[in-house]
């Protein structure tokens, strides 16, 4: 026969809920006040410091310490009242290791932030472009870790998924071998990753010319790099690429450059006059940096001379704006000042008709 339905199963003992609330109640509170003593003390700390840091820090990880000190307040409270321990510990599997990976991941980001923060106060643009490449894979990897570890913990917490997990230990080799050929690509780009902040073939703010296309290295991501070209179109390239094929790096050791200017002019040209005034133009300009300037001829052809006016400056930018200057001025000049060196090809409209009607 069945049992009889007995209405007192299934009353509520509000004495014990009651009881389970206050004591929930004081947790909070006492955790609340506990949390603003120790934020207090650490913000008097803080301010005896002369940097930002300490502050930048804190105001970061105040919201998940907070939460966190609540979470272990209740953990507590629960361990002396027994309906509040069955009532809580289901919710802790869960929520401990979430909060403990949104601390992991606060604090990562509070470094990150920190470190950008003393990277504007050096003066060597190599080294900064160099600690932001390490700074941003690192961080990235780090937090892909915590990420990781995080979901992997909470999943722990799921009675069932942890009897999955136990059951399929006895095929962890053939499933080792399957998921580490689908992982390959992922693997090999997280080593990758790891090895361009490691040997630094080329760094954030880098200007690199791979595959036709020249730009600054505007980010650098586990498995894959942005590079910016000037008219701001954005290359999108695997990590791993600029690890198995060669690629230029404009800026490996600082940005000072020398770029060429080429005079395509009449062999009969003297050469001379143009190269003196090569020299006077550069002397003046504010962007050459005292390093190159000379004036070669480097192909000579039937109709034509090739002349190469080499210049060096400090920066990129400014290696550019003074090659157009002086290819602008250079222009001007042989057509106020020597027109016959400019190549010319006209048809003698007369000429032709004269020898035609000859014939």
């Amino acid at each position: 026969m069945l049992n009889e339905f007995n209405p007192a199963q299934w009353e509520i003992d509000w004495t014990i809920v009651a009881s389970g609330a206050g004591f929930a109640a004081i947790a909070v509170a006492g955790s609340y006040v506990l949390c603003r003593i120790v934020f207090a003390v650490m913000k008097g700390l803080a301010d005896l410091s002369e940097t930002e840091v300490d502050e930048l820090i804190l105001d970061r990880v105040r919201r998940p310490v907070k939460w966190s000190f609540i979470a272990l307040g209740l953990t507590v409270a629960a361990q002396m009242h027994d309906g509040l321990l069955q009532l809580w510990e289901p919710m802790a599997l869960f929520l401990r290791p979430a909060l403990l990976g949104w601390i992991a991941y606060t604090l990562v980001k509070a470094l990150v932030a920190a470190l950008e923060i003393k990277l504007e106060i050096s003066d060597d643009p190599v080294a900064v472009r160099s600690r932001r490449t390490r700074i941003a894979i690192f961080s990235r990897i780090a937090i892909f870790l915590i990420i990781f570890i995080t979901v992997g913990l909470m999943l722990l917490g799921i009675p069932g998924v942890r009897d999955i997990g136990t059951t399929l230990l006895a095929s962890a080799g053939l499933a080792a071998l399957a998921v580490g050929a689908a992982a390959q690509p992922a693997l090999k780009s997280l080593i990758a990753g790891v090895q361009v902040a490691l040997t630094e073939p080329m760094r954030i703010g880098d200007l690199v010319s791979l595959d036709g296309h020249t730009g600054r290295v505007e980010e650098i991501r586990i498995s894959y790099v942005i590079v910016r070209k000037w008219d701001e179109r954005a290359i999108i390239v695997p990590t791993s690429r600029f690890l198995d094929e060669s690629f230029e790096n404009w800026t490996r050791q600082n940005e000072m450059l020398t770029g060429p200017v080429f005079l395509h002019l009449d062999p009969i040209t003297p050469i001379e006059p143009i190269r003196a005034e090569f020299e006077r133009f550069v002397g003046e300009h504010g962007f050459w940096d005292k390093r190159t300037a000379n004036a070669l001829v480097t192909e000579a052809y039937p109709e034509s001379i090739e002349l190469r006016l080499a210049v060096s400056a400090k920066a990129i930018g400014e290696l550019w704006e003074l090659r157009c200057e002086l290819r602008e001025h250079m222009l001007k000049w042989l057509r106020e000042n020597m027109p016959d060196a400019l190549i010319r090809h006209r048809l003698e409209v007369e000429g032709a008709n004269a020898r035609a009607s000859q014939e």
